[in-house]
């Protein structure tokens, strides 16, 4: 299959994907939970927790009492103290629902990440500034932790692809039909591709990544690529290109 080829199943994969029956119990999507919020804090724990069996994912996040968010700390801590999700121990639960709380009380997340992101309209500027915000409004530190809410690169060089931070933006930022476009701050067109190890196969794959190393750089070739096909909206095939490997419709 070429490129044209590639761009043609795509974006009818894209237009396709872009209804609301895509989000079930038959097909399992943290925003799946998050859209029954539409709400910013809330679906940054269910980004977050992304990781690992959806199926289980969904289960563990409905499982959760978003509520807590407004309640108080101690409230927090005695009503999360027995909830752990794989990496997760109860004090890591914890940690993220009094961090946003906290951070509620300052300012918008679509605002911290605002202050980052507008001097060069540089969406990892935004994250950057955002994860130092996030951990300046309640230092923990332990392994399940800092895999959860990730950690600032001394440089792009090295860098995960921050998938789950990147999935998170696309909800905020974009608006359609599956997508919530909660913010307006943001623009499109500078968000990058939400890259987890079975997209990174599938765009290899189908000869839209040449890159073999799976890492931030590899997320900015991607979203290159996509950008040149609809510059003013590149992530739009992220979900497309997500399904077509989860559904097997093209075999890795």
């Amino acid at each position: 299959m070429n490129l044209s080829e590639v761009k043609v199943l795509l974006d009818a994969e894209a237009a396709k994907r872009n209804d609301l029956f895509e989000l079930s119990y038959d097909k399992p999507d943290p925003l799946l939970v998050a859209s029954k919020y539409k709400e910013e804090s809330v679906a940054l724990i269910c980004a977050l927790f992304g990781y690992g069996n959806a199926g289980q994912i969904v289960k563990f996040l409905e499982s959760l009492d978003f509520s807590l968010l407004k309640a108080s700390e101690k409230e927090i801590r005695r009503s999360l103290s027995k909830y752990y999700y794989r990496f997760q121990k109860p004090e890591d639960v914890i940690a993220i629902f009094i961090a946003l709380k906290r951070l509620k009380e300052y300012d918008s997340i679509e605002n911290i990440f605002y202050q980052g992101y507008r001097k060069e309209e540089n969406i990892l500027d935004g994250l950057w500034h955002f994860i130092a915000v996030l951990k300046k409004s309640y230092p923990h530190s332990s392994y399940g932790y800092g895999f959860l809410t990730g950690n600032m690169p001394k440089c792009v060089d090295g860098a995960g692809t921050y998938k789950r931070y990147m999935m998170y933006l696309r909800w905020m930022v974009r608006k359609d039909d599956l997508d919530m476009g909660l913010w307006s701050k943001i623009d499109k067109k500078d968000l990058l591709m939400p890259l987890d190890t079975h997209t990174f196969k599938m765009s290899g794959k189908l000869g839209l990544l040449k890159r073999k190393s799976y890492d931030m750089k590899a997320a900015i070739e991607l979203t290159e690529r996509f950008r040149k096909w609809d510059p003013a909206d590149p992530v739009k095939y992220d979900f497309a290109l997500y399904r077509l490997g989860q559904e097997k419709l093209v075999e890795l």
